[in-house]
């Protein structure tokens, strides 16, 4: 595994790498939840990102807690970023981990720092801020206490019903500054959800989370993402997805279709050969000219999820400045694509 050289840009030099081999500890517990997991916990030398200025996304910071997911989304875009540290990025990526353990007081400096101008962060735009190992870790209740404390703008997108355990943080955090929140359910298909995003919960207890969000006065907006295309696109399919979003509560609904960047494409290839061997040519033609699927498709499930949203009495997704959302590179069309978490 490499350590020394790991920033943004993986072939950094030691002296810019976010932390080093002696900041590193790695654990295994034999808990159900985490048996078969690795953490590797670092102290890392900064924690807020800058966002690429060629990146399409409408916020400028990050902040990450996690490298690695335990949620095990065969189609993740993050996959990619376990490739720096010499992991795989297929088990790898579901298993090994990092753990920026100091997170919330890195935080905290940063935001006290006369240079801060008080921007928008963004969280869960990588990976899930509320994956299993937060359950142990707990960097969360530290990260938004400090965004609290500073009264500093900041979203959150997850698939995790862990967010639920800061119900009172985040209603304290919304009465000083802007919170925008945002739960990803691309399908409420069960088969469909077990065999694709194996270690989340259910697309109901996600809905759940949107409900009760709701009933504390935090509006929670939906990114029906992703729409899986053969597998979860059918009229109907989209029809319960979006009859179910609207019934949870939700402040908005807002599709992104599947993408498959490097990393990701070649381990969904795998889970598609596996699962779904017949639909193997029909991807293969369709992402033959790339990471995205053609804009005609996607103008027409959007298109579509907009008139349901309608129909079931939900607007669209919009960025607006009292929730903001997380909304993730694309490509050059204005329609929406694959979020860049899950």
């Amino acid at each position: 595994m490499r350590w020394d050289h790991l920033g943004d840009d993986p072939v950094a030099p030691a002296e810019t790498a976010l932390f080093g081999t002696d900041a590193v500890t790695t654990r295994t517990f034999d808990t159900p939840e985490f048996r078969g997991i690795t953490f590797h916990e670092v102290r890392a030398r900064s924690i807020v990102n800058r966002v690429p200025g060629a990146s399409r996304m409408p916020f400028e910071w990050t902040v990450n807690p996690y490298r690695g997911c335990a949620h095990a989304c065969v189609y993740c875009f993050a996959r990619k970023t376990h490739s720096y540290l010499d992991l795989d990025t297929g088990l790898g990526f579901d298993s090994q981990i990092v753990v920026k353990i100091n997170a919330p007081e890195l935080l905290r400096g940063h935001l006290a720092s006369r240079r801060w101008q008080g921007a928008h962060i963004a969280m869960g735009t990588n990976v899930d801020c509320y994956q299993r190992a937060e359950g142990r870790y707990r960097l969360m209740p530290g990260i938004i206490s400090a965004l609290s404390d500073h009264a500093n703008p900041f979203s959150i997108l997850t698939k995790g019903t862990l967010i639920l355990r800061d119900l009172e943080l985040l209603v304290r955090a919304a009465e000083v500054t802007e919170v925008g929140i945002s739960v990803s359910v691309g399908f409420t298909d069960d088969e469909l959800w077990r065999t694709l995003e194996p270690g989340t919960p259910s697309p109901q207890r996600r809905l759940d989370v949107v409900r009760t969000l709701g009933e504390h006065g935090i509006g929670c907006g939906v990114l029906m993402a992703p729409v899986v295309p053969f597998l979860g696109d059918r009229p109907e399919q989209l029809r319960e997805t979006v009859r179910a979003v609207a019934e949870a509560g939700a402040t908005s609904v807002t599709p992104l279709v599947l993408h498959l960047r490097p990393g990701a494409r070649e381990w969904f290839t795998a889970w598609l050969r596996r699962h779904h061997p017949r639909l193997v040519g029909q991807y293969e033609r369709m992402y033959a000219d790339g990471a995205y699927a053609p804009t005609w498709y996607q103008r027409r499930i959007t298109r579509q999820v907009h008139e349901l949203a309608a129909e079931f009495g939900i607007g669209p997704g919009r960025r607006g400045p009292a929730r903001r959302t997380p909304v993730p590179e694309g490509p050059t069309q204005p329609e929406p694509t694959q979020l860049t978490l899950l």
